[in-house]
């Protein structure tokens, strides 16, 4: 079953999310969609470096593949005129409220590539607690390359967790899951409390998406902050069995040796 698609301005986006969890928009058109995907080319093609873009890798049944990129923000003008000034207008809205930019990745989930595990945002994100996250389809988003898949109508509380920050099996097995195919262009919006989780890319082409996340400005401009935390904790992880993406362990990626 598809998801219902809302312009960014139809004023019922807002009822529908509060309702819901989330939200489908329709933001880019196919010219916008074009120059998305050369400028994830271009953060994809960057180097490694110290205190710049971050660059995370696993190891999939074809080879080490990029997972993700994040920090990019400060150096794409591109992508930091679309995550900080257009989408920031429908993450206002949603919250309420002014909304700065906590924080950006690209989930690349190329062929051969992990899924996540069910979870709710709000255990990885520090410091904030009014806050809203969205993928941007850059490619489409189909059951076989591993959309997303969320549950309607649960995001009112903080859920019981496992050791990796992951939602209880009890939990998950109790729930309705949809999946939510999107095609490239599509913003699917999601509340951070609303459980989500998706599936590994068993097609054979790549899906990439762009995923911004959103704090009400009235609790400040955290996002470097954030970053600082991050570093200071992967610093210290230890490695084990997956790929550590995030500050809870929701990635199901295999470390490259």
């Amino acid at each position: 079953m598809s998801l219902p698609v809302f312009s960014p301005e139809d004023p019922a986006i807002v009822e529908h999310f509060v309702a819901h969890g989330w939200v489908l928009t329709e933001d880019l058109n196919d010219e916008e969609v074009h120059r998305l995907r050369g400028w994830v080319d271009e953060i994809a093609a960057t180097f490694d470096e110290p205190g710049a873009i971050l660059h995370h890798r696993e190891m999939t049944d074809f080879g080490p593949k990029l997972a993700r990129s994040e920090n990019f923000v400060p150096v794409h003008e591109g992508l930091r005129e679309l995550l900080t000034r257009r989408l920031a207008v429908t993450a206002s809205r949603l919250l309420g409220e002014p909304a700065v930019l906590y924080k950006e990745k690209i989930n690349y989930k190329l062929v051969g590539g992990a899924g996540f595990s069910p979870h709710q945002d709000a255990p990885a994100y520090p410091f904030i607690d009014s806050h809203v996250s969205c993928m941007v389809a850059v490619d489409d988003a189909t059951v076989e390359n591993g959309c997303l898949e969320i549950v309607s109508g649960r995001h009112a509380e903080l859920l019981a967790t496992d050791e990796r920050g992951c939602i209880t099996a009890s939990l998950v097995a109790d729930m309705t899951w949809q999946h939510a195919p999107i095609e490239a262009g599509q913003t699917l919006w999601f509340h951070s409390l609303t459980p989500h989780r998706s599936g590994a890319n068993r097609s054979t082409r790549d899906r990439r998406a762009l995923y911004p996340t959103y704090n009400a400005l009235t609790e400040g401009d955290l996002r470097e902050s954030y970053y600082a935390e991050k570093l200071q904790r992967f610093a210290s992880a230890e490695s084990g069995e997956r790929v550590v993406l995030s500050l809870i362990g929701d990635f199901e990626g295999r470390p490259v040796d």
